[in-house]
């Protein structure tokens, strides 16, 4: 056995050279792109700015879709030197709703850099609305959580289907007679009112807008919807092993005088099939108009989180986390899509060493939340700008919450016939 075993030692030795680069080239990208990433991001300055309504606004979310839109300005494709060797990774925002021991704020997380273009819009589209820089709202819990006086439990969110299925849209939410629209914020804002002295309930949004590219991917999701499924092109050796297949399951057919098929090459048969307007029962035509209206759209990658954070002597789950999942859910759409919590992701363990999986699971998601981190990145989906703006949006004069704060008074410009002192 020994002898064996150096011998295979030995051969290793030899062609090790030849072996392990490509063994190890792909665990050294990985290292090294969260090196060079950790260096990008620790040059960039951040500023949190507080999105304070006015009293008296009466839109629906549609300006806030403008407002998104907007926003994917900032989309750059990194060359490769820039991605590689500089670290460069795509521009996100975070907008986040954070209930302060019941007082309700609206925040924007951005690049310094972004910052007038953040303001520039919002201003265009909410002209009274007010933006402040403030300190980070984090820092008012302790940065180790949980311990011994504090608790925590959160959560990831994902789509129950495909990212093109849209989840219920501000649209949805007219009313048939008046036509009036019902701000489809006001429960959660009211959910997040109910909290008291020593509990925070926090929800964000991290986004980053990508390119029309994407545009080709969800196609397939529409295709699929319609049942147009492309052909796979066979290669050459997969046709020589079906010729060979077809030679020998027909020559025992062929002996007992059996009827020889070759399958190999030959194209089925289409069916005649009816108009599509026929084919779709009324539901499965609003579906596939949905589908197709959210592909029109400005597409971002979206990390939802939701935090829920108190003193135990108050930490109270039906109130920061039944109530508030509830609120959620106003948004889900059986026939569309659906924001569900991500198991990978939620605050709780079972069967072995429970505490401590359980401690770490709560200390890496609020990490990752005060981070403004998205990791994990293969867990993200995508929104569109209108799905953007159902979820996050400045409520209108209709959502009577008193724990929301609202802008104190009314901004105007001054007159045009104001008289200057001449100050010479």
């Amino acid at each position: 056995m020994f002898s064996i075993m150096g011998g295979v030692f030995s051969a290793l030795m030899s062609v090790w050279f030849i072996l392990f680069p490509p063994l190890l080239f792909f665990l050294f990208k990985i290292l090294w792109l969260l090196h060079v990433n950790g260096h990008f991001g620790g040059g960039l300055k951040w500023v949190l700015l507080e999105i304070i309504p006015p009293r008296d606004i009466e839109a629906s979310p549609l300006p806030m879709e403008s407002i998104y839109t907007a926003l994917a300005g900032v989309i750059k494709s990194p060359t490769t030197a820039e991605e590689y060797i500089k670290g460069e990774f795509p521009t996100s925002f975070s907008f986040e709703l954070a209930s302060i021991e019941g007082q309700t704020h609206m925040y924007v997380r951005t690049q310094a850099g972004f910052r007038n273009l953040v303001e520039a819009h919002f201003y265009a589209q909410y002209p009274n609305v007010e933006i402040v820089e403030v300190e980070d709202y984090v820092n008012l819990v302790p940065k180790t959580i949980p311990n011994k006086d504090w608790d925590l439990w959160g959560v990831d969110f994902k789509l129950f289907k495909p990212d093109l299925y849209p989840i219920k849209s501000y649209k949805n939410f007219e009313e048939t007679i008046t036509g009036k629209m019902v701000d489809p914020l006001a429960g959660l804002i009211e959910t997040m009112g109910k909290l008291g002295p020593g509990q925070h309930l926090w929800l964000q949004f991290i986004i980053t807008p990508i390119s029309e590219k994407w545009y080709s991917t969800g196609k397939e999701t529409v295709d699929e919807f319609l049942g147009r499924v492309k052909e796979k092109k066979q290669g050459m050796l997969a046709r020589i092993f079906a010729d060979i297949w077809d030679i020998f399951s027909n020559i025992g057919k062929g002996m007992f005088g059996g009827e020889v098929v070759f399958t190999a090459g030959a194209k089925p048969e289409k069916k005649e099939e009816q108009p599509l307007e026929f084919r779709l029962s009324p539901g499965e035509k609003d579906v596939l108009k949905a589908l197709q209206n959210n592909l029109a759209k400005q597409q971002y990658k979206i990390r939802m989180r939701h935090l829920y954070i108190g003193r135990r002597e108050v930490f109270s789950k039906t109130t920061g986390v039944s109530s508030f999942i509830g609120g959620i859910k106003q948004f889900n759409d059986q026939n569309l899509n659906s924001m569900v919590p991500n198991d990978d992701s939620k605050t709780y363990a079972n069967f072995v060493f429970v505490e401590e999986r359980l401690r770490f699971r709560q200390r890496r998601l609020f990490r990752r939340y005060i981070g403004r981190d998205s990791d994990p990145q293969s867990s993200r989906f995508l929104f569109s700008s209108e799905e953007l703006a159902t979820i996050f949006h400045i409520p209108d004069m209709g959502v009577l919450a008193p724990s929301l704060t609202r802008v104190s008074a009314k901004r105007s410009g001054a007159p045009s016939n104001l008289p200057l002192q001449d100050l010479e």
